[in-house]
């Protein structure tokens, strides 16, 4: 469920780098963006709590979270949400939201050292591989985005630098589970779209961090073309059944309309603004049906329980 403040606070970040691009229709701050930011910063709050109470009430269960390889990916949603939630405040509490993003760096930092040891002891074998992985290993070419803004560029540098490497790696070994072993099941065939997040973020995020490295801009063509691969892939979604996992369907689509964004502000002509009007609203769409259902299915198993 973390992936809900991915996913939020995501929108909302875009959404504000957007404003330049479509003035008139985005204005930052204004309503639209700091909505989607204040709903990362609560869904963030409200599942922290949870968490915690999940701690002391079934550690069994969060033991398992951070040892079934199958959900091991996961676990780089709680920092790296804390990260966007970091960059959704900043303007509104600098001091807090600077140590809010070090945490989420920090956290991400040791979950992906737990991760890369369980892997290297031979705990992940390749039919649990799931692109929820992307988010534990690759999850650091995400935080540069707040981090800049933050004024921890440097600090950026580090975190983007092995995680960027970690997609070289990764992705392959994704694409050979797709081809060699079973299929997803249906609860987390979302996950693919994960695949978005590396081209797109560490074009946009590798350009923020090296003014000049137009060779990077090769990865937002390359996320265009797996973009329509996916939506080919995923046309039936809605008949898949819908838990957390479709979350998986919101980040990733943010960071392709943040990456369109970009380009389109490097590259100023009619098509790719379009490009970038589609990709967003695309996100807009989708986090909000996302979230309509979470708090519809939210609501229905409050109301079985009392």
């Amino acid at each position: 469920m973390f992936g809900a403040v991915m996913g939020l606070a995501g929108l909302g970040l875009t959404a504000r780098a957007a404003a330049p691009l479509f003035p008139g229709v985005f204005r930052a701050p204004a309503y639209f963006t700091e909505l989607w930011v204040a709903l990362g910063l609560l869904a963030l709050v409200i599942l922290v709590v949870l968490y915690l109470a999940k701690l002391g009430k079934d550690w069994k269960a969060v033991k398992l979270d951070f040892t079934d390889p199958a959900l091991m990916g996961f676990t780089g949603a709680t920092p790296v949400g804390m990260t966007l939630v970091a960059g959704g405040i900043g303007p509104y509490a600098p001091a807090f939201a600077s140590q809010l993003w070090w945490l989420g760096c920090v956290l991400l930092t040791v979950c992906q050292v737990w991760g890369i040891s369980r892997w290297l002891a031979g705990k992940v074998p390749l039919d649990k591989l799931n692109a929820g992985w992307l988010i534990l290993i690759v999850g650091g070419i995400v935080v540069p985005g707040p981090g800049i803004s933050l004024g921890h560029a440097e600090a950026a540098r580090f975190f983007f630098g092995f995680s960027a490497c970690g997609a070289v790696l990764l992705l392959p070994l994704l694409l050979a589970r797709a081809a060699l072993a079973a299929p997803l099941p249906d609860s987390l065939r979302a996950s693919w779209v994960i695949l978005l997040v590396p081209p797109s973020l560490i074009y946009a995020n590798g350009l923020a961090l090296y003014p000049g490295a137009q060779l990077l801009e090769n990865l937002f063509f390359a996320a265009l073309v797996l973009a329509l691969a996916l939506a080919c892939y995923a046309r039936t979604f809605w008949r898949w059944p819908f838990g957390p996992a479709w979350w998986a369907f919101t980040f990733p689509l943010d960071a392709l309309a943040y990456a369109a964004t970009r380009y389109a502000q490097e590259h100023p002509s009619a098509p790719w603004k379009t490009v970038a009007a589609v990709t967003l609203l695309a996100a807009i769409v989708v986090v909000a049906m996302v979230l309509a259902r979470t708090l519809l299915g939210a609501r229905h198993l409050f109301s079985k329980r009392l």
